[in-house]
């Protein structure tokens, strides 16, 4: 890590429910911004109440609501397109399709066509079973980069979707499997591959595969056990190493992030995992100096035309996951990984150095943590886009690990215990989407903390 993070206001005062108690007021909207070091541009991301893919300013102005959408995640296209999922599969983690719709809201693509099960209502219906990620072809890990653009017609969509399986070589338990779907425009399946037929590729443990096998967690609602469950994939994009002649690492391959499992892998074209990190960071020197990574989100390597193109990049989520042998902490072998903090980390995947790290050092790490969620984008000046996705907080920080913007999202859940949390944020260019006029940036400084009081009422 280099310097200490300066931590903002509401790094300050929004601690994770699960950690300690939070305050009941603080501030929302745009807390923090410094327009001259941040990388100004629209920035989108999901609500949950009311329901809706939000586009707001740098000055956290709502500039446009898409109420259509179910997210996970959505993603602004050059002039204005959005994709989203469309339609959750209560009770089930996915949607019935993925979306394309323009500016003006009508669809323009729509993908359906995975296989068909029933709804919550009973009906049966054709479905994309769609969950957590897909990729337009053109943006290998879905953000903007310079020189790269996802096609707006024609082109393959890489989905990441569920199916149902038995595999007794995993486990007796019916398995919510992670499926991988390639579809063209016209969608037909281009390229599939399916998680449970590589179980002996993942470096699992016999003491894993045993807990996996006895006891991985049954979800009754939806009568399966999400044992891996991949909550991000996207293409690994043109880069130095495969240049470099090192065919892991070709464009086409696909990286993944296996949450409940610890894992980070890279699926050839052929269906073999060619390249993978954990579970279990103490296989080799390079990846013990790193540290474990645990219940981690959108792992992915950093699209060329940006700062640290090539490298890997992850939210470090920490909280509870993993198998392995069983402990008075984890009795049955399941989440044996436990650690309240959160960090974002840059490494190269051929080495596994670390190049840079955000996260908050010594007794006060509690206050960066998102249990679940989140993500991390790298901007074309060097600045990073972190989604804490939890407590619903985004921030840009410097490679100096300055925060330079800071937005809280002001819609809040229901419930006794309201927080605004999110999936996934992105940040795009104001000229993506050239119906809008770009917008005033005015600079946002944030009040002594120790100053900072509300009046009583006269």
């Amino acid at each position: 890590m280099r310097n200490a993070p300066r931590i903002g206001i509401i790094g300050v005062l929004l601690f994770t429910l699960t950690v300690q108690a939070a305050p009941s007021v603080y501030p929302t909207g745009t807390t923090i911004y410094d327009p001259d070091r941040a990388w100004n541009g629209y920035t989108v991301f999901r609500t949950n109440n009311p329901p809706g893919d939000v586009l707001i300013d740098m000055n956290g102005r709502e500039i446009r609501r898409l109420t259509d959408t179910a997210s996970q995640p959505a993603q602004i296209l050059p002039g204005g397109d959005i994709i989203g999922a469309s339609i959750r599969r209560q009770p089930h983690q996915e949607f019935v399709a993925l979306v394309q719709w323009d500016w003006e809201g009508n669809e323009v693509w729509r993908f359906d066509r995975t296989e068909q099960v029933r709804t919550e209502d009973g009906n049966t219906v054709w479905a994309a079973r769609q969950h957590h990620d897909w990729q337009r072809e053109g943006s290998p890990a879905g953000y903007y980069a310079p020189g790269n653009a996802p096609l707006l017609t024609g082109g393959r969509t890489l989905i990441l979707a569920h199916k149902n399986v038995t595999v007794p070589a995993i486990s007796d338990r019916r398995l919510e499997d992670d499926y991988i779907l390639e579809v063209s425009w016209e969608g037909e399946v281009l390229w599939e591959w399916l998680a449970s037929d590589h179980v002996d590729e993942f470096g699992f443990s016999e003491q894993a595969r045993d807990a996996i096998h006895c006891c991985v967690e049954w979800n009754e609602a939806r009568q399966s056990a999400d044992w891996l469950h991949i909550n991000s994939m996207s293409y690994v994009g043109a880069n130095r190493w495969y240049d470099q002649g090192d065919t892991r690492f070709h464009p086409e391959n696909i990286i993944i992030s296996a949450r409940n499992a610890n894992i980070i892998a890279i699926i050839a074209r052929s269906g073999e995992i060619v390249w993978r990190m954990g579970p279990d960071y103490r296989e080799s020197k390079a990846l013990a100096e790193l540290g474990q990574i645990s219940a981690q989100h959108h792992a992915h390597i950093i699209p060329e035309g940006l700062p640290g193109a090539g490298n890997m990049m992850v939210f470090d989520n920490g909280g509870t996951s993993g198998y392995g042998a069983s402990s008075p902490g984890a009795p049955e072998g399941i989440n044996t990984v436990t650690r309240y903090y959160s960090r974002v980390v840059e490494v190269n995947p051929v080495t596994y150095e670390k190049i840079w790290e955000y996260s908050v050092p010594g007794n006060s790490n509690f206050l960066f943590f998102s249990r679940n969620v989140s993500s991390a984008q790298r901007l074309p000046n060097g600045n990073t886009l972190i989604t804490e996705g939890a407590d619903g907080r985004l921030f840009e920080v410097t490679s100096e690990n300055e925060i330079v913007w800071e937005y809280v999202l002001p819609y809040f859940s229901t419930g006794a215990y309201p927080v605004p949390g999110t999936y996934r944020a992105y940040r795009v260019p104001y000229d993506w989407i050239p119906q809008l006029p770009q917008p005033e940036e005015r600079r946002v400084v944030p009040p002594v903390l120790s100053e900072f009081h509300i009046e009583p009422q006269e």
